[in-house]
């Protein structure tokens, strides 16, 4: 492959010292590189048009070339940006980390009304309102038990490896309203800064940061470090500390002069702010400049997220301009991915970090589907032919009034609010008697059947369109989609999944305008610098399917592996396992030892391999929200919500058998989780009968729920 010219070489940093004990096959992995996009597709969202990642041919044939793409992967729901990311770091589903909604969502106050949450926020904050929140203070990052979710970084600091993040969520400070006081102290400069600067402020303190080890000379560089607390880590957290923001990274990782991404531009913000340029202006350019100064500077170990590129971002994310496949701007934009990926391979091969010593991971947090029209010039490949699209309702999604659509169709004036979205989670207001609504009420089931219901004029189409709620699920159903957190105040009524073209909000007050003309509640926004078109949260396979690819000591070179299925969560056991490390918990996810050189793996992995894939497969089928199980339970709940028997019956039975269903789903995928898990990390060899037995059990539950779906 062709790569790029080299990027100049930073001046020396600081070198971390020597103490990073990880324990991979044969000790050759001396650092792990993490790579975490947004947005970014393998599969064609035209066939005649290169998907991203073949518009990136230094990247994609990286990956192939040395080591394998699992074109598989899946997402969990919702299939947004924080909850496919969360998931990723910690191994888990969303009702163990309290973001089963993201990017945003409401929640119950104590008065039955509901405020804007915020999935963003830094790891140990409570739950972020901007407004501020005066009722519920559970952690952000709840986890099953209540507790503040155990943290990505721990296992890497306990073995004496720094661990650098680059606008990776919640491992960074991700605003300056809640995360300031949390990290440095209400009444700290900091805090001061965010007053008097806020500009700055936020390009000195968000979106970067360095979890030390214990001992760890990046942190020991500055005055500036504080106290990496994690008071709700299983086995105990204590006297490890981080820098927290360029203002305290940067001079240390690069004491020559400013942060410059790989072309060497001085990194800023829209308005000139030098430091963090923003979520949307973290490039490719940008964030891998990061990681590679970071790894550089001795901190082995670096996570870092690069924004989308079907946007344009402008300057630093000024602007978010949406493009359809193939268009110009959309082309040129990944051409630059590509050219970053080359300089930054380059810049790696002459630090002398590689294939041989480096693990490398590199996924997304989930997919997309287009909203939009066909191209004006259909036969084009946005290469030779860039794609053109009509002016008037070529590029954007629908955006609809779920409310006013309901009052005018149904006459129902029910006061509720959404989570804005192609899935928009649904908030019944309640009472301050009973702030959150039963399941039965009639008020919930009777605007669940109107959903269901629902039919609109299409612009896209001219058509009405029928059915445009593909799937529903209530707490029954959610609960088996691993949507229910601890805390139930931000837990959505119901939630229901539509015809990805759509994205739905709600108007407020009493009783909502009647909507005039189909268009008055239904309509394409025309394309501005702030329009959008690639919508997610969904349960289509262009949203829910994924890929992801691993490169270094201990991988196959499969080049592209479509076959084994895999979801978000299999990639944190799969890592830890290659590096000898482990969690203070079971993850949800499994070891993909379909990937892995046996060699790579203990000994308990590598006796009954084959058995042990068996299981996991059969465990993913079971347990994952886009398994076979939760598939057909979704079905059955979308049945149950839409139904309207005399007394309700048909609702009540449904709900009564998916209630049953996940209960025994919930018992037998804890055992069969622990059974992998002990032979994944605790040495353990797999009990052939008993293994048998399991995958018989899961097969089993999974083939009556899959009948009554039917």
């Amino acid at each position: 492959m062709i790569l790029a010219p080299v990027a100049p070489l930073a001046a020396t940093a600081v070198r971390a010292d020597s103490s990073c004990q990880l324990n991979s096959a044969n000790g050759e992995v001396k650092h792990v590189i993490y790579i975490q996009f947004d947005n970014t597709h393998f599969r064609r969202d035209n066939p005649n048009v290169p998907s991203d990642l073949e518009q990136m041919p230094n990247l994609l044939n990286f990956i192939k070339s040395n080591g394998t793409l699992v074109a598989n992967d899946h997402t969990v729901l919702i299939s947004h940006t924080a909850t496919g990311i969360l998931s990723s770091l910690t191994g888990n589903y969303p009702d163990r980390f309290g973001q089963p909604v993201s990017n945003s969502f409401r929640y119950f106050k104590t008065d039955g009304t509901t405020r804007t949450g915020v999935s963003f926020a830094y790891w140990t904050a409570p739950l972020f309102d901007p407004a501020g929140s005066t009722t519920d203070t559970t952690p952000e990052m709840i986890n099953e038990n209540g507790k503040i979710s155990p943290a990505p970084w721990v296992p890497y600091t306990r073995a004496g490896c720094d661990v650098g993040a680059v606008a990776t969520a919640n491992t960074v400070l991700e605003n300056t309203a809640i995360d300031i006081p949390t990290v440095f102290g209400a009444g700290s400069d900091e805090a001061q800064e965010v007053i008097d600067n806020p500009g700055q402020a936020f390009a000195d303190f968000v979106g970067i940061g360095v979890h030390c080890a214990q001992g760890s000379s990046v942190c020991g560089a500055s005055t500036h470090a504080r106290p990496d607390t994690l008071p709700d880590e299983p086995l105990g957290y204590a006297g490890y500390s981080g820098l927290f923001g360029a203002k305290y990274v940067n001079p240390v990782i690069k004491p020559s002069g400013p942060m410059t991404d790989l072309s060497g531009n001085v990194i800023q913000d829209a308005t000139g702010h030098i430091g963090f340029p923003g979520f949307d202006g973290m490039e490719a350019t940008v964030s891998l400049s990061y990681v590679a100064q970071m790894q550089e500077a001795g901190v082995p170990i670096t996570y870092a997220y690069i924004s989308d590129a079907h946007d344009g971002h402008g300057t630093s994310g000024n602007i978010h301009f949406a493009y359809g496949p193939g268009e110009a701007g959309y082309v040129q934009q990944l051409h630059d991915y590509d050219t970053a990926f080359g300089q930054f391979f380059n810049r790696l091969a002459a630090d002398g970090i590689n294939k041989s010593n480096t693990l490398f991971v590199f996924t997304v947090d989930e997919g997309d589907h287009f909203a939009g029209a066909d191209p004006t010039n259909p036969g084009c490949d946005g290469g030779n032919t860039p794609c053109t699209y009509p002016a008037v309702n070529g590029v954007g999604e629908i955006n609809a009034d779920l409310r006013r659509m309901i009052y005018t169709q149904f006459g129902d004036a029910t006061l509720f609010s959404v989570h804005s979205d192609d899935a928009p989670t649904v908030y019944v207001n309640g009472t301050a008697a009973q702030p959150i609504r039963d399941q039965t009420d009639p008020i919930v089931r009777n605007l669940e059947r109107e959903t269901a219901q629902l039919h609109w004029l299409n612009p896209y189409t001219g058509s009405v369109e029928n059915n445009i709620m593909v799937a529903q699920a209530d707490h029954v159903g959610m609960k088996a989609l691993h949507m229910v957190t601890a805390d139930p105040f931000r837990t959505p009524t119901y939630t229901p999944f539509a015809d990805p073209d759509w994205f739905f909000f709600a108007t407020g007050g009493a009783t909502p305008a009647t909507c005039a003309t189909p268009e008055a509640c239904a309509f394409i926004p025309a394309r501005t610098a702030q329009s959008f078109a690639w919508n997610h949260g969904d349960i289509q396979d262009e949203i829910a399917s994924t890929w992801a690819g691993l490169v270094g000591p201990g991988v196959q070179n499969q080049g592209v592996n479509a076959s084994v299925w895999t979801d978000h969560t299999d990639w944190r056991p799969t890592m830890l396992s290659l590096l000898g490390l482990k969690d203070d918990y079971v993850q949800d996810g499994r070891v993909v030892t379909e990937v892995l050189a046996a060699s790579a793996n203990p000994q308990s992995l590598r006796l009954h391999r084959g058995l042990f894939q068996q299981l996991a497969s059969a465990y993913k089928q079971l347990n994952a929200p886009f398994g076979t199980f939760s598939m057909a339970v979704l079905k059955k709940s979308s049945e149950a919500l839409a139904s309207n028997a005399a007394g309700d019956a048909d609702y009540t039975s449904i709900e009564n058998q998916i209630t049953s269903w996940t209960s025994d789903r919930d018992g037998l995928a804890t055992t069969i989780k622990n059974t992998l898990a002990d032979s994944e990390f605790n040495g353990v060899n797999l009990d052939v009968h008993n293994a048998q037995s399991l995958i018989s059990q899961a097969n089993a539950l999974i083939n009556e729920v899959v009948a009554a779906a039917s």
